[in-house]
């Protein structure tokens, strides 16, 4: 029938999300460690782990404005699945500092160029259903979990030189995953480039939400790129550091499953203040209580807050803020701005700070928030509810 909208593909969708995922859950805890096993410096790590994150303020808009103009979103995803896969394969040619920069730049600008677009092709097929969103994205949230802790067992056991072999087959998954999916059709899809995207970048309530996001995301940083270095350095197992991340996840995943329901009882404004005050308290525990294991349980469990309820937050603004055309190119600015360039800049001055002061470095994250917080007083509340 004219105007009916298709199923939902939950299982394709969702699979994308769970090895998507399942590759973060393998290089956010244990790409640093490798890397200290390999001999690197707190700022060459730094720099290393930025460098995947810097990528992602021009990836995602260059081939977001790619997929806006050809309306082949799907297509650009497959594309930059499959050369992530290629280029990645490099690693294993050297393990010099200056190779592996090379290597993390080539494939991390494809592999970064697919998850905003994934995002639009979701809420295209989801249309009506788009409060559903966070019960596909849970997945990515599982795989994330099933990953993290069976590495941190299997690193506990075997040298941790097997990563790069993992992180392969963890993007071949995800580009076998992403051939899964079809186009949206044209009445789903979010594509129309009519719609002026600039403008909007003009109005100051936007300006605010960019803003805010990216600080949550400097917050960030340090525990991407330090928190198992800084467990193991007090006395962790990387059995635990697995377990502690995987806690994390597990919270968001609730958030996650249950968000839908949250999101009937609060408004957009409420969320946000929730989630960036847990989140400024979440950085100044883990800063103050790293030697404390019930405290560092219960601050893991507030990564439910600082991104899983500030994440769905932030993709429902686009979603209501951004139509059309404007969409894929907003989704684009909130992955390359703020995850990209957020956390490059907070991973970078971790790296400066670390080996002067771990604890510094994490009460400066809380110190992120709290302005985020200020910041976000600002944002108009008619646009928040």
């Amino acid at each position: 029938m004219l105007g009916q909208q298709s199923p939902v593909p939950y299982w394709r969708l969702s699979f994308f999300y769970f090895f998507y995922f399942a590759l973060l859950g393998a290089w956010l805890p244990y790409w640093p460690l490798y890397l200290k096993d390999q001999g690197f410096d707190a700022k060459a790590i730094a720099y290393l782990v930025a460098i995947m994150m810097a990528t992602k303020i021009v990836a995602p808009n260059i081939w977001g404005w790619l997929a806006t103009i050809s309306g082949q979103r799907m297509r650009i995803i497959r594309y930059g699945s499959f050369l992530a896969c290629t280029a990645f394969l490099l690693i294993f040619l050297d393990q010099s500092l200056l190779w592996l920069a090379l290597v993390i730049t080539v494939f991390s600008f494809f592999w970064n160029a697919v998850l905003a677009q994934f995002e639009v092709v979701t809420l295209s097929h989801l249309g009506t259903e788009y409060k559903r969103y966070s019960q596909i994205r849970v997945w990515g949230s599982i795989g994330f979990i099933a990953t993290v802790s069976w590495l941190g067992w299997l690193f506990d056991r075997v040298d941790s030189h097997w990563l790069p072999i993992i992180l392969l087959l963890l993007l071949l998954g995800i580009w076998v995953s992403s051939l899964c999916v079809s186009e949206p059709n044209r009445s789903q899809d979010s594509g129309d480039s009519s719609r002026p995207f600039l403008p909007l970048l003009k109005k100051p309530s936007v300006v605010l939400f960019f803003l805010v996001c990216f600080l949550v995301q400097v917050s960030h940083g340090p525990y991407y790129t330090f928190f198992s270095v800084f467990l193991e350095a007090n006395g962790y197992s990387r059995s635990m550091t697995g377990m502690l991340w995987t806690l994390g996840v597990l919270a968001e995943v609730l958030v996650f499953i249950f968000m839908h329901r949250l999101m009937v009882v609060f408004t957009l404004r409420q969320l946000m203040f929730v989630s960036l005050l847990l989140a400024a308290l979440r950085w100044l525990l883990t800063a103050l209580y790293i030697d404390s294991l019930p405290v560092l349980l219960f601050a893991q469990c507030l990564h439910a807050a600082s991104f899983g309820s500030f994440h769905v937050f932030a993709i429902e603004v686009i979603r209501r803020w951004f139509q059309g055309g404007a969409q894929g190119q907003g989704m684009a600015l909130y992955s390359g701005l703020c995850f990209g360039g957020g956390g490059a800049v907070g991973a970078v001055l971790s790296g400066w700070l670390w080996e002067f002061s771990p604890q510094l470095t994490f009460l400066l994250a809380s110190l992120c928030c709290v302005v985020a917080l200020l910041a976000a007083r600002l944002i108009d509340r008619r646009l928040l509810v």
